[in-house]
């Protein structure tokens, strides 16, 4: 895909649809869409709209992985020192939002870019 805000919609509600397809629930589903959307978000910043990234979501083994690629290898995200809380920031919660949804999220390179994987834990409840 391309980040041009229809496919960011429509990346948005595929993750959705393919979490809760997979027979987790939506509370789940609805925190893999936040981590994929933020990440995109990020990629959009660091390497410019319209660039390509690949959104990949896969269940299983107890746990939601949302992986993001994009070809900007050098562009490695980072959390601020800024609290999320602070009302004067105008950016910055993105990475504080997937540290506590996906904490351990790692980037990995790649031969075209960088790979940022998330891993989402399942409780019981969240996969029956």
């Amino acid at each position: 895909m391309s980040t041009s805000p229809e496919h960011l919609q429509t990346m948005r509600a595929q993750v959705f649809k393919t979490v809760t397809g997979a027979g987790v629930d939506e509370e789940i589903a609805d925190a893999a869409r936040l981590v994929a959307s933020e990440l995109v978000g990020n990629a959009v910043r660091l390497c410019g709209p319209w660039t390509p990234v690949v959104v990949q979501v896969v269940t299983g083994a107890g746990r939601v992985l949302v992986r993001v690629h994009d070809p900007e290898p050098a562009a490695v995200p980072y959390r601020r020192d800024e609290r999320p809380d602070n009302a004067e920031s105008e950016s910055g919660r993105g990475l504080w939002i997937v540290d506590m949804l996906a904490p351990g999220w790692t980037v990995e390179p790649t031969p075209i870019g960088k790979q940022i994987t998330c891993a989402l834990p399942l409780t019981e409840r969240a996969a029956a």
